[in-house]
Order: C-alpha cells, then structure tokens, then sequence
C-alpha cells in the first residue's frame, strides 16, 4: 500500500484517484472544485485543501491537469508540489503537455529531490473508469518500475517507452492517429448516410475487417446518434494537436494529414463545440458536405 497524492480530479483524474483507492493504496486528492474531492471521499479517498496538504506525506504525487501551464502551476511556486513534497517522492505526470516543458519540469523536480516520470494516457473517460489505460511512460527505468504497481492499478497497457519527455511525445503520436482516425470515421458516417446504407450494419462489418478500429468501437454508436457526451473535449484535442504540429515543425517532419486535421478541430471548436467529444468532428464534416445533423 501506496501514500498517494493526485492533483486534478476532473473527467480522467477522478476515476483515476477511485482506481487507486480500490488498489488499496492511501490517496490523497485536490482539486479546484470541492465537489469533485467530495466524489473522491465518498469512494474511501481523503480530501486536501491544498496541494501542500495534499503531497504532504505522499510517496507518489500523481498530476492529471489539462495543460502545460496548469502542469507549471500545480508544481511551482511556494504552495507547488516541488516546494512541499518530501524529498525522493514519485512525482507522476499524466497530463499531456509539451515534451519539451516535461523535460525541463524533470529537472527542476529532480533539483527538489524528486524523481519526475512522465506518463501520459491514451482510452479517454472510459478507460479512466475501468481501470484500461494505455499509459507510455518516459522517465528513468528504476523510478518506472517503482511505481508500476501504482500504473497498474488505472491502466492495462503500461509501457516504458524512453527516457523523460519519451512518453509525452509517444502521447502527441497517439493524438495525432486518434484525430486522423475519428475524422475519417466521421467523413465514412456521412458518406454511408448519403447513400442510406444502414450505418449500423455498415459499422458492425467494418469494425470486423481491416478498416477496424477503435473508433468504430467506441465512438461510431455515439456519432450515429449524434450524441456527443465529451468523454475527451474537442477543446482538449485541440490543444494537443497544436502540441503535435508544434513538435513534428521542431523535427523537421510533414504531417500534412495531420495538420489538416488540427485545422478541422480548431474549425469545429471556433463553431463553438470546444465541450463536446471529440467524436463531434462529424457535425463539421456534415456542415461542410452541406447537410444537416439529425
């Protein structure tokens, strides 16, 4: 059993923070939001009212918030987890942020006596809940594996994948297949529907060929319906594929299917559909094809 600290309780870090309690480790949450630590509590977790209360006495601080400055804010300064944690805790990052800020970030932990670990998830608030997280994980070995039980209490895919940054730059690729995946999901949905195929059908053979995906698995349904309860917000995409536009410009590679797609996001989100799934990029497929949703 694990002392357990996770900063930021919202859609990923709260069934997060449950997971951990059922694991049987001691957590700890805050979170800006009372109701979301009074969620935590209700589960069997602890509530803090800060952060230094929070990291306190934690062997492992867990930090799921949406960006790089929030990462920055949670970490810096004199109510910051680097200025209250106890020297030679686990410090775990699982937003997903820049790799470059996640560097730097490791080693302004590392001068507070922390071992930083970078590892960003990939399954949206559905694998949170169930505990299936794809976790890539980029930091030193040894402090990996010290905390791969704790990973494997809220994820099924675990995979050390480099050194620090590794796993926020293997997360950046994952966004960009998960974008490119959804928008050609949504652009065969209205093709299908063009054409009054039965989608539903037409979804239940797809996913069983080589066009299978996991999009179609989880999504299609939703899309289909026109329901877009955000299990990860367009506005969230959206920051994350600047992320990978910005880093893919700083390598020197193309990805010009992929910046096409990080415009269509940022089209779908100046329409004022930042709140929804992103699953909801079929409504701007359907604006642009001249037709309208169900």
């Amino acid at each position: 059993m694990t002392h357990i600290a996770v900063i930021g309780l919202g859609i990923m870090g709260l069934p997060m923070a449950i997971n951990l309690v059922k694991a049987g480790h001691t957590v700890s949450g805050f979170n800006r939001s009372q109701d979301k630590i009074d969620k935590l509590v209700a589960k069997g977790g602890a509530g803090a009212s800060s952060i230094a209360d929070a990291v306190a006495d934690a062997d492992v601080i867990i930090t799921m918030v949406p960006d790089s400055p929030d990462v920055e804010a949670v970490v810096g300064g004199a109510d910051g987890v680097f200025a209250n944690a106890k020297p030679g805790a686990y410090w775990v990052d699982a937003s997903t942020i820049r790799p470059d800020v996640s560097v730097r970030l490791a080693a302004e932990a590392a001068e507070a006596g922390l071992k930083a670990i970078d590892a960003p998830v990939s399954g949206g608030e559905a694998g949170a809940i169930e505990g299936t997280l794809s976790i890539m994980v980029g930091g030193e070995a040894a402090d990996v594996e010290a905390v791969r039980s704790v990973l494997d209490a809220v994820g099924s895919t675990v995979v050390h994948v480099g050194p620090t940054g590794s796993g926020q730059t293997v997360k950046a690729a994952n966004q960009l297949i998960v974008a490119g995946t959804i928008q050609l999901v949504a652009e065969a949905l209205v093709f299908l529907e063009a054409h009054k195929v039965d989608t539903e059908a037409a979804v239940k053979v797809l996913a069983g060929g080589l066009a299978g995906n996991r999009i179609l698995d989880r999504k299609a349904a939703g899309m289909i319906a026109r329901t877009f309860e955000p299990g990860f917000r367009v506005d969230l995409h959206h920051k994350d594929l600047g992320i990978v536009t910005a880093a893919a410009r700083e390598a020197g590679v193309a990805i010009p299917l992929g910046a096409m797609t990080a415009q269509l996001m940022g089209a779908l989100r100046a329409e004022g559909h930042g709140s929804l799934d992103h699953s909801a990029l079929l409504l701007l497929v359907e604006q642009l094809s001249g037709r309208s949703s169900k």
